[in-house]
């Protein structure tokens, strides 16, 4: 079982991607135990497992993302723009029902999947909080670099229907067929990039 590295939290089994491993399975060791052990230092605890979830979202690209209307669900594939430090970025136009479901809530939920090492792949789940981005200066980088955005009719960052969101604020977990019938037993990984 990985650890959730979430201060002021304790700590069940190991941390198992690639970082260190603590070999008491069945003890509660505390985030203050780990800092003090010199495994991890204080502030690095929250970044370590969410940059695993950026990367993630880079390799995989494609991610089906949830929203609701009323009490009626709509999932559709969106390209992820990138995932950094500051959340995972999305574009969307305003003529569209997803934008109009983003504004009446902008609780979402993203489903990332990799086929790659055998069975099933691996999935990672992400709910979490929204918000809309008018960094100018960003979208200007995102359409030099990507073409789709031309091809849509946009080419300027101040256009309408350039909308830029991120979702910032959350919970995720990775899944592979390993841990079927164990969901409640998966570590959730918190994160804030506000």
């Amino acid at each position: 079982m990985s650890i959730t590295l979430i201060e002021g939290k304790t700590l069940l089994g190991r941390y198992v991607r690639n970082t260190f491993h603590i070999h008491e399975p069945k003890s509660k060791i505390s985030i203050t135990k780990i800092i003090r052990l010199g495994l991890i230092t204080q502030g690095e605890e929250q970044n370590m497992e969410y940059k695993d979830c950026s990367e993630f979202a880079s390799k995989c690209g494609t991610v089906f993302i949830a929203t609701t209307e009323g009490n009626i669900p709509h999932v559709r594939p969106l390209a992820l723009q990138f995932a950094d430090e500051r959340g995972f970025y999305f574009q969307t136009e305003p003529v569209k029902s997803f934008y109009k479901q983003l504004q009446v809530n902008r609780y979402i939920e993203l489903c990332f999947y990799d086929a790659g090492g055998g069975g099933l792949g691996k999935v990672m789940r992400v709910n979490g909080e929204m918000e809309f981005v008018d960094d100018l200066e960003l979208k200007a980088k995102l359409i030099e670099e990507r073409p789709f955005f031309k091809m849509l009719g946009i080419e300027k960052p101040d256009d309408p229907l350039f909308v830029l969101f991120r979702v910032f604020k959350g919970e995720a977990f990775f899944w592979t067929m390993a841990d079927n019938m164990k969901e409640s037993e998966i570590e959730k990984i918190r994160f804030d990039c506000s």
